[in-house]
């Protein structure tokens, strides 16, 4: 089963087009619009327009997993992360969302 790369655990680097690892290191990931359905219980699809994920409190915190802006868990808000290519051939980084 081939694995796409906004599947991958971080634990693992992701591949690039031609199939092989690169050597790709995490460089920062930050948490986007919030998709939480809140008409799911009434069998409808409503998200509340929340465009970023901003902490409720310091790190290390609970407050820091409630969005400030909507009041969601941070696990609601689009994940993405950017990644640094450590190879010579290419200075560029590279987005993947989650």
């Amino acid at each position: 089963m081939k694995s796409d790369n906004h599947f991958l655990p971080e634990t693992e680097e992701p591949k690039n087009s031609s199939g092989h690892s690169s050597k790709l290191k995490k460089k920062k990931v930050r948490y986007k619009e919030c998709r939480k359905n809140h008409a799911a219980n009434i069998g409808g699809y409503a998200v509340d327009g929340c465009h970023e994920f901003m902490a409720s409190g310091e790190e290390g915190t609970s407050a820091a997993l409630k969005c400030a802006a909507c009041g969601c868990h941070r696990n609601f808000h689009r994940k993405e992360i950017e990644y640094e290519s450590s190879s010579d051939c290419s200075s560029m980084s590279n987005t993947t969302s989650h």
